[in-house]
């Protein structure tokens, strides 16, 4: 396994943050910049918000492809922040998706972190839910085949393991597998140990993120802020455990999504994030 970092932490600086749970930082940050601080954290991947990439811009995707094999990054494109695929109900959200596979090809990434839907878009009746991602789905299937990328589902607060894990059992496809966020099912009251054992074999790409709770509605997702891996309520060390026990050697991404406001730096948050999962290592 080898530790990487999300772009997402650095979302605020990107032009994007939770009204009012979070405020602008008051400067900016491009992919340029967030290599530069991948490399001076000593990662060995990174895991690349497609929204804040401009891929349409002229030799944009020619030029991270080269920036990112002239550092030495293992890579993952990520697609579909904030609402993915609307828990199966948009068409138009699976073409763009389609192009992203052939994106993901291009710049080398043999894995794609997917979103189905969001805490926004979720359906409650899995049935009809699960019917319209199927639907969705599998017509990429050969697509995703023929560029090499695996479409790794993110649990995006918007799938109880149970649900993913038919999902993936029902299509059951090589080319299909999971992002396993290690706190957002906390966020559903799910245990993310058990989580994580239900959705190890299938675990292609990872968050490794770890939440505390405030005061307040325990449904809102101002009560679940991250905090630097290792000081929060997830059980990093055993989870690490199962995904050594079904042979994981992918990226260990760490993400931190709002971050606790005793936690004013994400800079620091992430140091101290890899410093320990150094330790696990």
């Amino acid at each position: 396994m080898q530790l990487a970092i999300d772009s997402y932490c650095y979302h605020r600086f990107f032009g994007e943050w939770y009204d009012g749970l979070q405020t602008d930082p008051g400067r900016r940050m491009d992919v340029w910049g967030f290599l530069d601080c991948a490399q001076a954290l000593q990662v060995q991947g990174v895991s690349l918000e497609s929204c804040f990439v401009d891929f349409d811009a002229p030799g944009v995707l020619q030029r991270l492809r080269k920036e990112l094999d002239a550092r030495q990054l293992q890579r993952v494109w990520a697609w579909g922040h904030p609402n993915g695929l609307r828990s199966g109900t948009d068409a138009a959200a699976a073409d763009d998706l389609r192009r992203h596979i052939a994106i993901a090809a291009e710049l080398g990434a043999a894995v794609m972190r997917i979103c189905a839907g969001g805490r926004r878009t979720r359906i409650a009746d899995w049935p009809t839910h699960k019917a319209g991602l199927i639907a969705l789905l599998e017509p990429l299937l050969p697509v995703a085949e023929q560029h090499g990328v695996v479409m790794a589902i993110e649990n995006h607060i918007d799938l109880y393991a149970d649900e993913l894990l038919d999902l993936l059992q029902t299509i059951h496809s090589p080319w299909l597998g999971v992002c396993l966020d290690t706190a957002n099912n906390l966020r559903m009251f799910e245990h993310p140990l058990e989580v994580t054992k239900k959705l190890a074999p299938w675990v292609r790409a990872t968050h490794i993120k770890d939440v505390t709770t405030r005061r307040g509605d325990p449904r809102t997702f101002g009560f679940w802020p991250s905090v630097p891996v290792g000081q929060g309520l997830v059980e990093v060390p055993q989870i690490l455990d199962v995904l050594r026990a079904h042979h994981y050697t992918g990226l260990l991404a760490v993400e931190i999504d709002y971050l606790d406001p005793a936690y004013p730096d994400e800079e620091q948050a992430l140091a101290q994030s890899l410093d320990y999962l150094r330790t696990l290592l």
